[in-house]
């Protein structure tokens, strides 16, 4: 497993009590990292058809989907309750934070994963409840016509 490096932090001390988009950005990246290195397929923003967006999807080679949610800080945590939703989007549910958030706060029956820019580690590994086989069918067609389609622009774009 990816071990968290001992950088030093992005954000100000006095800064990191406020929703910063750059703190959620290096976590989603040692996410997205820590998964590859456990042998999944991620995506960032995957839409749900609840009309949500999950921060992170991920779906591993025995198609089990993984949901990711991010909080950046406390104040993001406590404004942001729509995390219960995504329970019936995926077989496991995990928190994401930074090493110096206020882990306590997190529910302690979800998964916990600690991450910076640098990589990730999973601290309490989540629940499994697995998927409703036709929900799995549906949003693994989802997260592979997604994937493809972020791809041909990607390509589109570099001409």
């Amino acid at each position: 497993m990816a071990e968290i490096s001992n950088s030093v932090p992005l954000i100000p001390e006095g800064l990191r009590d406020e929703a910063n988009p750059l703190i959620a950005t290096g976590i989603a990246r040692g996410v997205m990292r820590l998964f590859a290195d456990l042998g999944y397929a991620a995506l960032q923003e995957f839409p749900l058809r609840a009309k949500r967006r999950a921060d992170i999807v991920a779906l591993n080679d025995a198609g089990e989907f993984v949901i990711v949610e991010i909080k950046s800080c406390r104040a993001d945590f406590r404004a942001d309750q729509k995390w219960p939703e995504y329970l019936d989007f995926c077989d496991r549910f995990f928190f994401a934070v930074a090493p110096d958030f206020p882990r306590e706060i997190l529910p302690a029956d979800r998964g916990l994963i600690i991450a910076d820019r640098h990589g990730g580690a999973i601290l309490r590994e989540a629940i499994a409840t697995p998927l409703n086989g036709n929900r799995r069918r549906v949003q693994t067609l989802q997260l592979a016509m997604t994937a493809s389609q972020r791809l041909a622009r990607v390509m589109e774009l570099m001409g």
